[in-house]
């Protein structure tokens, strides 16, 4: 009885824990499987199954086209992102005391700010300095996002350095920009690597920045959403999966990346 009670509270945990991810992953299997439905609209039974709506998704110009306008916003974000956080890091690593902490808040604002209240701010902002909506607008306001999640990873990393390393560069004659490039930078490979992946992630899954910031040209979010306001298909649910494998598949190698980061 005692054996029982005493393992009541972890019971509890592991059904609470299967409840979640049968919450989480309950909907997206069903997303999945009506991908493969042999029908023109989405409803059960499933019937018949069919690979016919991935070819037709393969040969889709428009999504080909807002897959490669996505991948170019993403790489340019984590570009401006990363050579950002990263200089950040460095700056509040550097400073001591109270304003290395509220150096370190600023950063990290722009990842709590709720999205639709840092779209509608970055409208403001681009309206007022007059930049165009489009790629550079988007560009900003998803490198504004991401910025703080490169920030965390490279100060984490930052922290764990050794500082004779450094110092022993410099007995050996390198200055401050030499002993960055082969010593520092080198040491913060795996956190801004992890960090890139992260970026990229939050770059081609932002909607509502690229909604307020965003011109003619749609990104993948942006192209999914307009075809749902025509009704839901199977060609949707694909478009979907793909999209999901693929942002998964880099999500799992950022994980790994990341507790690789942390081992060494």
């Amino acid at each position: 009885m005692r054996t029982m009670l005493a393992d009541a509270p972890r019971t509890a945990l592991t059904m609470a824990y299967w409840g979640f991810v049968l919450y989480l992953f309950l909907p997206l299997t069903l997303m999945m499987a009506m991908s493969f439905k042999n029908a023109a609209f989405i409803a059960f039974p499933i019937g018949d199954w069919t690979f016919d709506w991935y070819l037709k998704v393969m040969q889709d110009k428009p999504f080909l086209e807002a897959c490669a306008y996505s991948v170019l916003v993403a790489g340019l974000t984590t570009l401006a992102a990363t050579i950002i956080g990263v200089w950040i890091a460095m700056l509040i690593a550097t400073t001591e005391g109270r304003w290395g902490a509220v150096l370190f808040a600023l950063a990290c604002l722009p990842a709590v700010v709720p999205g639709m209240i840092s779209a509608i701010s970055l409208r403001i902002f681009i309206s007022t300095i007059d930049m165009p909506t489009g790629t550079a607008a988007i560009v900003l306001g998803h490198t504004v996002h991401a910025v703080p999640f490169v920030v965390v990873m490279a100060l984490t990393r930052l922290r764990s350095m050794p500082a004779n390393l450094v110092d022993a560069a410099r007995d050996l004659g390198a200055d401050s920009v030499v002993a960055f490039f082969r010593v520092t930078l080198p040491y913060l490979g795996p956190a801004i690597g992890g960090g890139m992946i992260f970026c990229i992630l939050l770059s081609i899954d932002d909607f509502v920045r690229t909604f307020f910031l965003g011109g003619y040209r749609p990104t993948l979010p942006m192209l999914i959403f307009a075809k749902v306001q025509g009704g839901m298909s199977p060609e949707i649910n694909a478009m979907a999966t793909l999209v999901l494998l693929v942002t998964g598949a880099v999500g799992l190698y950022a994980e790994y990346y990341t507790r690789r980061s942390r081992s060494r």
